[in-house]
């Protein structure tokens, strides 16, 4: 089996830069590259080797950007996951490393999480707020532990409650005020996408309009959008 992570760039388009990476796992197989069934087929410290040769065929692409690495319960349950995250760190001092939880874990995880990965310089972001596991009730109390919160559209848009996400978006982002989060909205795809992103002044944006997932190397250095 061949693994391998694919990378989808997060723009500030007040300042028209890249502002980060997404590292998104693809597994390879007769059909090409594919998204894996299974995200534990790897283990997280698999999936950390990964996430060093992901930064090193960045190389020059990753001067002052984050490189976010997602985490589901499975893993951040394992009792190794937070030993592999520091040795990764140690590995790649200069990557601005950020560890997105995409389910709700709990309040002492996300307490003990935070405490560790900001003593060494690393971000904890919330993924796919308002959906699944992260829902506002769930995460509620873990909101002034984080760095970020990302809302993705492409979730609700999946479920069929695109009616929806004016009105959640609004709510997401009057709570990364309250608590001085970065806002990261995903699921970018047309010019109405943006104008909503900027009637709600979100200016970090991510989604298929700037690009699909792609292979590290396959970046252009001078990112344009």
């Amino acid at each position: 089996m061949i693994f391998k992570f694919f990378v989808q760039p997060q723009v500030n388009i007040h300042d028209h830069r890249v502002y980060g990476y997404e590292t998104l796992l693809r597994k390879k197989g007769p059909n090409g590259w594919r998204v894996p069934t299974n995200f534990l087929e790897l283990t997280v410290a698999e999936q950390a080797r990964l996430i060093e040769q992901t930064a090193y065929d960045l190389g020059p692409k990753l001067a002052h950007q984050f490189l976010a690495f997602n985490l589901n319960r499975a893993q951040f349950d394992h009792p190794d996951t937070l030993a592999t995250l520091l040795n990764l760190k140690s590995r790649i001092q200069h990557v601005k490393l950020a560890i997105e939880f995409t389910e709700a874990p709990t309040l002492a995880q996300m307490q003990h999480y935070s405490e560790v990965l900001h003593a060494h310089d690393m971000k904890l972001d919330l993924d796919d707020v308002g959906t699944g596991s992260n829902t506002y009730a769930n995460i509620k109390a873990f909101l002034p532990y984080a760095d970020k919160i990302k809302f993705a559209m492409q979730n609700l848009r999946m479920s069929g409650d695109a009616d929806q996400i004016p009105t959640q978006l609004a709510f997401w982002v009057q709570q990364a005020q309250a608590h001085q989060l970065t806002m990261i909205l995903e699921g970018i795809e047309d010019s109405q996408d943006q104008a909503l992103a900027a009637k709600y002044q979100v200016n970090i944006h991510q989604g298929y309009l700037y690009s699909q997932p792609v292979a590290p190397q396959s970046l252009a250095l001078d990112f344009e959008f």
